[in-house]
């Protein structure tokens, strides 16, 4: 029995002894362990420290802050236009002659039918008077060829032919009076005389060119409209135009047209847009442009586009209370200009910072050196 004792004690020490060094690993990494936690746990407690000791030491940063307050914002385009003359019309000879008279200059308003210039018309008198006279005595034939034809003393022949030349002399006639009604050439509209090529003792030919006439008295306004927004513009009626030239003037148009196809390789719609021009101060050719809301949300939140800090797929402002500066997380909607919409995570009396965000921390004292209820005092 003592024999068998000693080997089973022997046993158990082996296996103990093999077993020592899995424990003592085990042992090391619960060391290793509460060293890294301590560790850790005093590397943080140092870092709080020392940033409660840099906030301590670092005096408050002088801010300016937004009152939160409702404001309109708009979805708008601003898009450059040029003014067209509503009507840009060409006068050009319909007979040829002489220019004996010119009664209008180039600048010069002139209603409809009102002369431009005068024709020499002798010729034409001449040969209205020989139309007539021929016409005369055909009517006079044509009276006694049918008495004749009547009693059947002419031939159904030649009663048909003084018939046709009476038509023929008839249409020869009309004819005679509209080219010598033609010598005197009128404005077809009413309108400004933009250029005059008519000169007196110049020769005219057909189609050559007499003046221009613009109607000024209402312009259209062309603008380019980008493919993506043409769904929207084309349910909009009523439109603002920026006239450059005129120191800034705002006029309002009224949609006159949209084209169906675009006018070049940039996928651009043309908008014509019809506007009232009394007194004719708008001109051809001047720049403008034209601004077009496509949505407007009349109770919004809004702060300067630079006041929102993006860090990846995060943006928050910087907001004060009670003398402290706060991160508070937003997410935005429409922008105009340079103001951004606030959809979630302000609401009205926040104090957001709009000044002096880019030096604050989270905690960090903060001085309010100015307090502003509408972006726009910013920069007054």
């Amino acid at each position: 029995m003592g024999m068998n004792f000693s080997i089973s004690d022997e046993k158990l020490l082996r296996r103990i002894w093999g077993m020592l060094p899995s424990l003592f690993l085990i042992f090391l990494i619960i060391i290793i362990t509460v060293l890294f936690i301590r560790i850790k746990s005093e590397s943080n407690r140092i870092k709080t420290e020392k940033l409660a000791a840099l906030h301590k030491e670092r005096p408050p940063v002088n801010v300016v802050v937004l009152d939160m307050k409702p404001l309109p914002i708009r979805d708008r385009l601003d898009l450059p236009a040029q003014v067209e003359a509503w009507v840009e019309l060409k006068v050009l000879a319909e007979v040829p002659g002489k220019v004996v008279k010119v009664s209008a200059g180039e600048g010069d308003q002139v209603n409809k039918d009102d002369p431009i210039a005068l024709l020499d018309a002798r010729d034409y008198e001449n040969g209205l008077t020989s139309v007539r006279a021929e016409y005369e005595l055909a009517r006079i034939n044509f009276t006694r060829a049918k008495d004749l034809f009547e009693e059947k003393l002419i031939t159904k022949a030649r009663f048909d032919s003084d018939t046709a030349k009476v038509e023929t002399l008839g249409a020869a006639l009309r004819n005679a009076e509209l080219r010598l009604e033609r010598c005197s050439i009128k404005a077809p509209i009413a309108g400004i005389i933009n250029r005059l090529d008519a000169k007196e003792g110049l020769y005219l030919n057909v189609q050559d060119p007499v003046a221009v006439i613009l109607d000024i008295s209402r312009v259209k306004v062309s603008v380019g409209i980008p493919e993506s927004d043409v769904d929207e513009v084309r349910r909009l009626e009523y439109f603002d135009v920026i006239i450059d030239a005129l120191g800034g003037r705002t006029v309002k148009g009224r949609k006159h047209f949209l084209s169906k196809s675009p006018e070049n390789f940039a996928h651009l719609y043309k908008l014509e847009i019809e506007v009232r021009n009394p007194g004719g101060v708008i001109l051809p050719g001047m720049f403008a442009r034209v601004n077009i809301v496509k949505r407007e949300v009349r109770d919004s939140l809004s702060v300067p586009l630079y006041s929102v800090i993006s860090r990846g797929n995060e943006q928050f402002v910087f907001i004060e209370k009670d003398g402290s500066a706060g991160v508070r997380m937003v997410e935005t909607g429409i922008l105009e200009g340079w103001r951004i919409q606030i959809t979630k995570g302000l609401t009205g009396g926040d104090r957001v910072i709009v000044v002096g965000h880019r030096s604050v921390d989270e905690g960090q004292k903060v001085n309010v050196v100015r307090t502003v209820s509408d972006p726009k005092e910013l920069f007054r």
